[in-house]
């Protein structure tokens, strides 16, 4: 089947869940139907995101290209497993992007070989340092991605001078108390409207995460506060050098959660990095014509990665 087949493929959503630490993830594994052992990309969500926040709408979309699509919630979040609920690590959630891979790897029904990570926001970073650490992906994508940790955290004023640098501090340490003394989290809100105390308190930032809550949903707007060190040190774009696969950066020019600048500088240290620019905010990639260029962009890419001109060999 070439490529020019696969523009209107009837696509079957599966509900999954698989291993990850000491519980599991929830997921959706979105196959073509009529494909032999797809290839595979599998997607992750933005800080304290879940997967029905519109990563269905990509994964039905590149499964509809041919490409079997396994978008998770992370440990800790909507109907995943682990406690303390809203918990926010990212060690765990690198270990929650392992045992996707390890539990697509495992299924006889889809191609190994034909691999590919999709990340957005927060996830984009993940994308970025699961490529650089697994050679043997076929390709990456990463949407409006978390790239630096310090850079975002200046162009949130969580650290911009004494006032900046106290106004979370205090809730952090608080939270560390509390898991010394097996307390529950002191959590702080994901997103604020400007001047609120908020991991993200720009002007787009909690109308732009209440906009991707489907009907008959609910965000939880709050995580534990012990995650904020984390996310300041956490520098994934550091490591775009080492990508070994293609990687698609799709950049927000207007971006005021992830600054574009030092994105497209580590973005640029990508050995065979593709970057896209789009004028349009971080919250607008999810929805409406934005999503529709993004998502006809990123399904060019993968298809041009994954899905070969001529029939894959079917293996026995």
């Amino acid at each position: 089947m070439n490529r020019s087949s696969k523009q209107h493929m009837q696509v079957v959503r599966h509900d999954v869940r698989f291993d990850s630490g000491e519980t599991y993830c929830s997921a959706w594994l979105f196959l073509p139907v009529g494909v032999e052992r797809p290839p595979v990309v599998v997607l992750g969500h933005g800080l304290g995101a879940i997967r029905e926040m519109r990563l269905d709408a990509f994964a039905e979309r590149f499964a509809a290209q041919g490409i079997a699509a396994l978008a998770f919630t992370y440990r800790y979040f909507g109907d995943s497993g682990g406690q303390p609920r809203q918990l926010m690590s990212v060690p765990r959630q690198l270990e929650d992007w392992e045992a996707a891979l390890n539990f697509v790897k495992s299924r006889q029904d889809l191609d190994d070989s034909r691999l590919a990570v999709w990340g957005s926001s927060f996830g984009g970073g993940h994308s970025i340092t699961m490529a650089s650490r697994h050679p043997e992906l076929r390709a990456a994508v990463a949407q409006c991605p978390f790239s630096d940790g310090l850079a975002s955290a200046t162009a949130q004023g969580l650290i911009a001078g004494m006032k900046g640098s106290m106004r979370l501090l205090p809730l952090a340490m608080r939270d560390f108390a509390a898991r010394r003394k097996g307390r529950a989290p002191v959590t702080v809100p994901i997103a604020g409207d400007p001047g609120q105390l908020a991991l993200m308190s720009t002007h787009d930032a909690l109308n732009g995460y209440l906009k991707l809550v489907p009907k008959g949903s609910e965000f939880v707007n709050h995580v534990a506060a012990r995650v904020i060190p984390e996310i300041v040190r956490y520098r994934p774009g550091l490591s775009a050098h080492k990508i070994k696969c293609p990687i698609l950066f799709c950049v927000s020019e207007t971006d005021t959660v992830t600054p574009p600048g030092r994105t497209l500088v580590l973005a640029r240290r990508a050995p065979r990095g593709d970057i896209k620019c789009y004028n349009a905010g971080h919250f607008d990639f999810y929805l409406g014509a934005v999503f529709e260029q993004l998502v006809s962009d990123q399904s060019r890419f993968l298809v041009e990665h994954l899905v070969p001109t001529t029939p894959h060999p079917i293996s026995h």
